[in-house]
């Protein structure tokens, strides 16, 4: 019969292991959580390979213990634990007691005094004991039946010793380890030992000794002069370091076996909305078994009768209740598309609809494969009904495909999806089921339709959750006026597409080659050989070897020659300017010739997707291409620009930019009057801004000054310090502070915003933008300098970039409606940043542009004049 196991845990240990180990983690509230992750699974993983009868936890306490009382500077030095560290362990320990997992801690002892006491109480009872721990003190308890389970490496290795390891592998038995310790000492803990002797010394004084004492008898027999002076002089201080060494077996705790009984009956409900609240949906699983899971997702409040779901094909039954849905005026539904490009590929599969009581799973397949007009014809009348109001999640897709086939997708009341990114814009994914489980504390499973049908019956609740959280953060116009509305512009601008001159793609293909030949050529004569430009170890050997350029960073493999490293080295030699020129020019290859060819539709147009919850800034980002990040710092990449072009011979490419959108919004909301005036009055803001922090007449202002003022300008904006702007301008750091601080000096209220803000964010853990998107800063609590920093440059820079974006967005709204309310043809097709393109049709082209200069510069009052640049163009390039 196999003997019953103890699982103990080392929990001070085990915390800061994992702590370290994992990078920064937090949830939606700001709560750190990397070292309860860490240790969770660390809990999992050794419970699952164990299979302990018994599991108990240990921690240290903040009283001093019998060791500090006997030696003051016992562990002193130690840095004092991070507070993102020191806020997990109250969670990790609601947590552990969720689990029924006995605690033990006592005032007066060490969480290892705990370890050793049960381990010999257990051993007693011949119980096998496993110590998780990443503290190799634990090893001197090794026994037969006490194995130690040493954590490496992060929190995925891990070695087990037990007596026998122990001995064969460093030749002294668990005990002497003790002695080992006693003679080195311990810098860690404050051990002294004995001055002179490291690691290797004292453990072959112990293997040769086997005791301190015996060691101090046979002072005469150790060969060194200095050796044998030192453990003369402090062998009361090796003894008494073996004493502080050694863990205590004896501690007076009561201890019952079956009090500390691995539990089934742990509080399921408790664990699960613990794990919810710190976002940990992957372990969600691995805690809660199926048979609870199965329960929980059965309580008669989210129980879904599926003898009351219809599964609809032939839309009978569906067009009987039109009515029914007319009357509810609420339609609760979701959407399984097919993935695929939005505008050829993708298609609604299935819908799942919910009303009141009756649920629907109907699908669409045979509408594209018999093109059933009367079908379309039911779903025309279902989701171009005004008077029936719908709620769904993630509504663009769907507004896509349904315009492909020729329904108007009308009457969105709310889009789950959006809200929730609103209100935590750094979660980062936002399906519905992960919804559910955030804000109902409900997780579900099941199969696909199983589970869809689900997810749809509870789109009720969770929309009544979110619609009163909108509302009491101040929400409402930024949902319902802004982020909605614009789901259905981006729905239309990934329908739309941008035209691509295929032709002249392949034309500036050729000219990219010859540009990257002529490159290689003339690295490789700079570099006197030829070589695998692409491969960092080669050319790592070229640079570091043979033309002797200092070396700035290593890896594991060889030298580091990544884009940090070679601006660095920017005026060491010239081969730098033509590999750093090289590099990008065949990523541009790669990524926008290349790329590009892959992705032109069947109508010669690139339909790129615009993804609304994405950032926390609040910016919009483009993916399959990403059209809003060709880089255009090089002519190479401009060009690319010249094969987007209009729709026909007909049209012609037009764009609207913002002006410096971003300096106007911070003289708005830090309520300057020196910026203000300067844009009050119309002034070159650079050259004003030079004038100011140079201290010059604006009429004698140089290119330079004025080239250094924009770089202070924009840097202001993204909350620069000395060190960065002195990098970017190359020039000393006293420089940079003098230009920033006599910036402050002539701009009070820049300054006194960004203190504010900074204060903002730390009291309340987020800021605002004007149209109160919210964006959650933990970072600005948190004790390491450079993350707090950053933190501050975030909360500095939100307020300003996001409302930016909000502007920009609302501009979208306005121009896409009123294009659409005067029935003209031309379209929104991208939007880049501050700037919109749209295809206009020639015989529309004045009075769309003053539309859209008056729609943008009219969309939101601030203190200074929002100003928008227009330019026409046969094609993107030209529009610039």
């Amino acid at each position: 019969m196999s003997k019953e196991k103890l699982l103990i845990l080392d929990g001070n240990s085990l915390m800061n292991r994992a702590f370290y180990a994992l990078p920064p983690l937090t949830n939606s509230q700001g709560i750190h959580t990397n070292g309860v992750y860490g240790f969770v699974t660390m809990l999992l993983k050794m419970r699952e390979e164990i299979s302990p009868d018994y599991i108990v936890c240990t921690f240290d306490r903040k009283a001093p213990t019998f060791r500090h009382n006997e030696y003051k500077d016992y562990k002193a030095g130690r840095k004092r634990m991070p507070e993102e560290l020191a806020e997990q362990f109250p969670i990790v320990k609601k947590l552990l007691n969720m689990l029924s997992i006995s605690i033990f801690e006592i005032d007066g002892f060490e969480a290892d005094d705990l370890i050793g006491t049960l381990s010999v109480y257990a051993e007693k009872k011949d119980v096998e004991v496993y110590i998780v721990t990443g503290d190799k003190d634990a090893l001197q308890l090794a026994t037969d039946n006490v194995k130690v389970v040493i954590t490496k490496k992060g929190i995925t290795e891990k070695e087990i010793y037990d007596r026998n390891r122990m001995i064969s592998e460093f030749e002294v038995t668990p005990t002497q380890f003790i002695d080992v310790k006693g003679l080195m000492g311990d810098k860690s803990d404050n051990i002294p030992g004995v001055p002179g002797v490291g690691e290797k010394t004292a453990f072959k004084l112990i293997k040769e000794y086997g005791s301190i004492e015996n060691v101090l008898s046979n002072i005469d027999n150790i060969s060194g002069k200095k050796l044998k002076e030192n453990l003369e002089h402090f062998s009361q201080q090796a003894i008494f370091s073996k004493k502080l060494a050694t863990i205590m077996l004896n501690v007076p705790i009561e201890i019952d076996l079956e009090e500390i009984k691995s539990k089934e009956n742990y509080d399921v409900e408790g664990v699960k909305e613990l794990f919810i609240d710190l976002q940990f949906k992957s372990l969600i699983d691995k805690v809660i078994d199926e048979k609870r899971l199965q329960e929980e997702i059965d309580r008669e409040d989210i129980k879904v009768d599926f003898k009351n779901i219809s599964t609809i094909q032939d839309f009978k039954k569906l067009e009987e209740n039109i009515n029914l849905l007319a009357k509810d005026k609420i339609l609760y539904v979701t959407f399984n598309i097919v993935d695929g490009n939005v505008y050829s590929k993708s298609y609604i599969e299935k819908m799942f609809l919910s009303m009141e009581n009756e649920n629907y799973v109907v699908e669409l397949q045979k509408i594209y494969e018999e093109n059933n007009q009367e079908t379309l014809n039911i779903l025309k009348n279902i989701f171009e009904n005004d008077k029936i109001e719908k709620v769904s999640h993630d509504v663009k897709v769907p507004y896509t495909v349904f315009h492909k086939m020729g329904i108007n997708f009308k009457s969105v009341k709310f889009d789950t999806k959006i809200a929730a990114y609103l209100i935590d814009s750094s979660r980062g994914e936002y399906e519905l089921n992960s919804i559910i489980q955030d804000y109902l504390k409900i997780m579900l499973q099941g199969e696909e339709d199983e589970l869809r049908i689900k997810e749809n019956y509870l789109l009720k609740d969770v929309f009544e959750k979110l619609s009163n959280e909108i509302k009491e953060l101040g929400m409402e116009e930024l949902l319902y006026k802004v982020e909605q509305p614009l789901t259905l512009v981006l729905a239309s601008m990934e329908y739309e597409g941008f035209k691509v001159d295929r032709s002249k793609l392949e034309e500036l293909g050729e000219k990219f080659k010859i540009e990257i030949d002529k490159l290689q050529k003339d690295i490789y004569d700079l570099a006197g050989e030829e070589f695998n430009i692409n491969s960092p170890k080669q050319l790592g050997k070229i640079l570091f070897e043979k033309l002797d350029l200092p070396v700035i960073k290593k890896t594991k493999t060889g030298y580091s020659t990544n884009a940090e490293v070679l601006e660095q080295l920017l005026d060491k030699h010239p081969i730098i300017e033509k590999i750093t020129y090289y590099r990008q020019v065949s990523k541009l290859y790669s990524t926008y010739i290349e790329g590009l060819k892959a992705v032109i539709d069947e109508d010669s147009k690139i339909h790129s997707s615009f993804n609304q919850a994405v950032t926390t800034t609040g910016r919009l980002s483009s993916t399959e291409p990403n059209l809003q990040n060709i880089p255009i710092k090089y002519e190479m990449g401009r060009e690319i620009r010249k094969v987007f072009v209009p729709e026909d011979e007909n049209s012609i490419i037009l764009s609207a930019d913002y002006s410096q959108i971003e300096l106007r919004v911070l003289a708005h909301i830090a309520d300057d009057e020196n910026l203000i005036s300067a844009f009050l009055n119309h002034s070159d803001i650079h050259t004003k801004t030079a004038s100011e922090v140079f201290k010059v007449p604006i009429d004698q202002v140089t290119k330079l000054q004025r080239s250094n003022a924009k770089a202070v300008n924009f840097g202001i904006v993204y909350g620069i310090g000395d060190f960065s702007l002195a990098k970017d301008l190359k020039i000393s750091r006293k420089e940079a502070k003098n230009y920033i601080d006599t910036y402050f000096e002539r701009y009070p209220g820049v300054k006194s915003y960004m203190d504010n803000v900074i204060k903002q964010a730390e009291d309340k853990l987020y800021v605002n933008t004007i149209m109160n998107r919210r964006r959650f800063i933990p970072e600005i609590k948190n004790s390491k300098k450079m993350i707090k920093a950053f933190g501050e440059r975030l909360a500095m820079n939100t307020p300003i970039q996001g409302s930016a974006a909000d502007i920009i967005k609302m501009s979208m709204v306005d121009v896409y409606n009123t294009l659409k309310s005067k029935s003209l043809k031309s379209k929104v097709i991208l939007q880049v940043h501050d700037e919109l393109i749209l295809n206009v049709y020639k015989d529309e082209l004045e009075e769309v542009k003053e539309l859209v200069k008056n729609q943008m510069e009219d969309v939101m009052k601030l203190r200074v004049p929002l100003e928008v640049d227009i330019n026409i163009g046969d094609n993107w390039y030209e529009a610039k």
